[in-house]
């Protein structure tokens, strides 16, 4: 496997018993891409992030993130991504610094490092004047703008977002997006799965699944040129609801 690809997989495979949650999936993201990866509930989504960022072992095929294998290298790993879930993880009880200090901490920065990276990343997700805030007090938009400055704390090459936006009104997912925008102008590789087929318009390139299969893998643009359509929703209808497989 090629190591100069952020994220590479080869047929990769994850099992529960006789059920193929992901069924030989096989990927390929550059550095600084923000890849798209869609599917409706139960597709497999969740499944394949969780073997990418090493919380789970795959029963087959093979993969590498940041150079590292899933299965060998799953600390170097987990050192050098940033992972967002779609469930708010952070502490409702702490202030946001609070928060960000904690999660400094579980990273292994320096205090003057955690100081440093905090007031860069209160600027940049536009939390500053809410600093001292309690958690639990912002709205939605603002704790998911949190959870994405944790993930950037340490200053992964690559975050993986998990339905970052689940929950979060229009205005609020537009700014998220302005967000994640800037972290892949500055280098980092986002991985990002939605089901809201307009943020796929925003993507790079994206894929989509279907019962744990890749069935599609190219351009928003070109998806939409291949089959004739004018946006992200009619492609995705034409090829889950269709059965078409587009890989």
């Amino acid at each position: 496997m090629n190591p100069e690809w952020a994220v590479q997989t080869d047929k990769l495979t994850r099992r529960f018993g006789k059920f193929t949650a992901v069924d030989a999936v096989s990927i390929d993201v550059r550095p600084g891409e923000i890849f798209g990866f869609l599917g409706a509930n139960g597709a497999g989504k969740t499944t394949m992030i969780r073997m990418l960022c090493g919380l789970l072992q795959p029963s087959d095929g093979k993969a590498r993130v940041a150079g590292f294998d899933v299965y060998s290298q799953v600390e170097q790993i987990k050192r050098s991504i940033g992972y967002m879930s779609q469930k708010f993880s952070l502490y409702d009880d702490l202030t946001i610094s609070e928060n960000i200090e904690l999660y400094g901490g579980i990273y292994g920065l320096r205090r003057e490092n955690i100081r440093r990276r905090r007031e860069e990343l209160l600027e940049q997700v536009g939390l500053t004047d809410v600093a001292g805030s309690m958690t639990r007090d912002l709205p939605v938009g603002f704790k998911q703008r949190l959870a994405l400055g944790c993930a950037l704390l340490h200053d992964p090459p690559i975050v993986f977002l998990d339905e970052p936006t689940s929950g979060v009104d229009p205005r609020a997912r537009a700014e998220f997006w302005e967000l994640i925008y800037e972290a892949a102008r500055g280098g980092k590789t986002i991985f990002v799965t939605t089901h809201f087929m307009e943020e796929a318009e925003y993507c790079h390139r994206l894929s989509i699944m279907r019962d744990g299969r890749l069935i599609a893998l190219d351009s928003p643009g070109r998806l939409k040129e291949k089959y004739g359509m004018n946006s992200m929703q009619d492609v995705f209808i034409a090829i889950v609801k269709s059965g078409i497989d587009a890989a």
